[in-house]
C-alpha cells in the first residue's frame, strides 16, 4: 500500500474460523454505524481461503446483503504476507489459534511494522514469550500488543479491579476468588479451541516454568494487607453462591498478577502515547483506589456430579496431554474425553444462543487496615460481585474483542505508546466496562457483609 493511501480501521485475521466469523459479525454492527458513538471506518479480513472468507461474510452478514468489504490472503507461514496485512492497516485482530503454533509470526509483523495487535487468546505460555520476546521493540516501534482480549481474560480482570474498587478505606482487601459458572437452557457445548489450548497447555507447562525462570528479574509483587490465603479443599461447596467449585487452571489468574505486578512498578498506570489532562486525572484517580489482592479462580457447578464430571475431565487432560500419544487421543476424540462437553465442530446455532455465564467474585479483607497487621488475623469482612453476560465462546469473546478494537482505535492517544502488556492494565482507566454493560455483559454487586472468625 502507497504511504499516502488511508490505512484500513483494523483487519480480522482468521475470520473464517470458528471464533473468528462471530468476531465479523460483531464488527460489522459497528461498521459505520451512526447509532453508536464510536465505530468502524473501514475493516478488511484476512485468511488463507478467499473463497472461505467470502462465504463467512455472506454469513455474518444476514439478513443484510454483505457489505463491500476487502478480502485479502494471509498465512501464518508466509512472513510476507503477514507484513502485507500490517503495513494495510492500524490494527491486527487476530482469530487465529492455537496461538503458541500460529501467533509468534504475527506479533512479530504487527511489531516490527508499528502496527496495534489485539487478540483472543488464553494461552498463559504464548503470552508471556511474547512479552519476554517483544516488548521492548513494540514499544520503540510504537506497537500495543495485548493478549487475551476476550473471555479470557478481561472478565477476570475488570471483575476483580471492580470487585476491588468496592473497598473503600479504612477497609482493604485480602483475597478474592473467582468462581465460573456455564449455563445454558440447553446442552453446553464449549469451544474446541478452548479444549485444544487447555490439552497443549499440558503439554507445554513446563516451557513456561522454564521461561519464568529465565528471567533477568523477578517480577515485583504488590503488597497486600494480611495473611497469604491457606489452601483450601479440593472440591468446595461456596453455599453463598450456591456452587460446587474446584480450581480452573486458566489464563485468567497469571494475566491479573501480571497485571498487578505491572501496577506495583508503576503506581499511576501507564501514561498514554499523547493524554489529554482530564484522562491523565482520571487514569491515576482510577489506580490510587484500585487495591490488589490475592486472586484464583475456580470452576463451578451448581450440583456435586458436574463438579465431579469436570474433574474428571481434568484428570483425562492432565494424564495424557503430556505425551504425544496421548494428545492425540485428546484430540481426535474431544467428545469421549470431554464427556460430551467440547465436540470438533463446536456448538449449533441454538445451544450458542441459550448459554451464558456468570463469574462470581467473593472477596474476603478487613474492614480496618490496621486489623490485617495483627498477629493471626482473620478477614472480618466480605463483599461479593458478579460478571454476568451470553456464551463465552462464540458470543461474549466477540462483543470484548470488538469493544476492545473501538477504544483503541478512537482512544488511541490516551493508550500507552507501545509495548506487550495485559488487558487489565491498558483498558482498565477506560470506558470498556461501561461499553461492555451496553453491549449484554453486566457487572453487579451482590453482597457486602461482615463475616464472623
Amino acid at each position: 500500500m502507497e504511504p499516502n493511501v488511508t490505512k484500513f480501521d483494523l483487519i480480522i485475521l482468521g475470520a473464517s474460523g470458528f471464533t473468528g466469523k462471530y468476531v465479523l459479525k460483531e464488527a460489522l454492527k459497528f461498521l459505520n454505524n451512526n447509532q453508536s458513538f464510536s465505530s468502524f471506518n473501514s475493516i478488511a479480513i484476512a485468511g488463507r481461503n478467499p473463497t472461505k472468507l467470502a462465504q463467512t461474510l455472506i454469513w455474518a452478514s444476514k439478513p443484510n446483503p454483505p457489505p463491500s468489504l476487502p478480502i485479502l490472503l494471509a498465512d501464518t507461514t508466509n512472513p510476507p504476507s503477514l507484513r502485507s496485512l500490517c503495513s494495510q492497516t492500524n490494527l491486527i485482530l487476530n482469530c487465529v489459534g492455537p496461538f503458541r503454533h500460529h501467533g509468534d509470526p504475527v506479533v512479530a509483523a504487527c511489531v516490527d511494522s508499528g502496527c496495534d495487535y489485539i487478540d483472543i487468546s488464553g494461552e498463559p505460555e504464548f503470552m508471556e514469550r511474547m512479552e519476554v520476546s517483544y516488548h521492548d521493540r513494540a514499544v520503540e516501534r510504537g506497537s500495543l500488543v495485548v493478549s487475551g482480549c476476550g473471555f479470557d481474560s478481561v472478565p477476570a480482570e475488570l471483575g476483580l479491579l471492580y470487585n476491588s474498587l468496592q473497598w473503600v478505606g479504612p477497609s482493604v482487601v485480602n483475597r478474592v476468588e473467582a468462581y465460573v459458572s456455564l449455563e445454558s437452557e440447553k446442552r453446553i457445548v464449549g469451544n474446541f479451541a478452548t479444549y485444544e489450548s487447555a490439552v497443549l497447555g499440558v503439554a507445554n507447562a513446563s516451557k513456561l516454568q522454564q521461561l519464568r525462570r529465565s528471567r533477568p528479574k523477578r517480577r515485583p509483587r504488590p503488597m497486600i494487607p494480611g495473611p497469604s490465603p491457606t489452601k483450601g479443599e479440593t472440591i468446595e461447596h461456596q453455599k453463598k453462591i450456591g456452587l460446587w467449585a474446584v480450581m480452573l487452571p486458566s489464563a485468567d489468574a497469571s494475566v491479573v498478577r501480571r497485571t498487578l505486578s505491572t501496577l506495583t512498578e508503576k503506581p499511576k498506570g501507564l501514561p498514554g502515547s499523547n493524554e489529554s489532562p482530564e484522562m491523565v486525572e482520571k487514569r491515576e484517580a482510577f489506580w490510587s483506589s484500585v487495591k490488589p489482592a490475592h486472586f484464583g479462580v475456580k470452576i463451578g457447578s451448581k450440583s456435586l456430579l458436574g463438579i465431579l464430571r469436570i474433574t474428571m475431565i481434568g484428570i483425562f487432560i492432565g494424564l495424557l496431554g503430556s505425551t504425544s500419544f496421548g494428545r492425540r487421543l485428546l484430540l481426535n476424540f474431544p467428545s469421549f474425553f470431554s464427556l460430551g462437553l467440547f465436540r470438533k465442530n463446536g456448538p449449533s446455532n441454538e445451544e450458542v444462543e441459550s448459554a451464558s455465564f456468570k463469574m462470581w467474585f467473593v472477596g474476603q479483607g478487613f474492614n480496618n487496615e490496621n486489623l490485617a497487621s495483627q498477629v493471626n488475623a482473620k478477614p472480618d469482612m466480605e463483599i461479593i460481585t458478579r460478571v454476568t453476560g451470553p456464551e463465552v465462546g462464540y458470543v461474549s469473546t466477540p462483543i470484548i474483542l470488538v469493544q476492545c478494537a473501538l477504544i483503541l482505535l478512537s482512544q488511541r492517544n490516551n493508550l500507552p505508546k507501545g509495548g506487550v502488556y495485559t488487558p487489565g492494565i491498558v483498558f482498565g482507566p477506560t470506558d470498556l466496562q461501561q461499553r461492555l454493560q451496553q453491549n449484554g455483559i453486566s457487572f453487579d454487586i451482590i453482597s457486602k457483609n461482615t463475616i464472623s472468625s
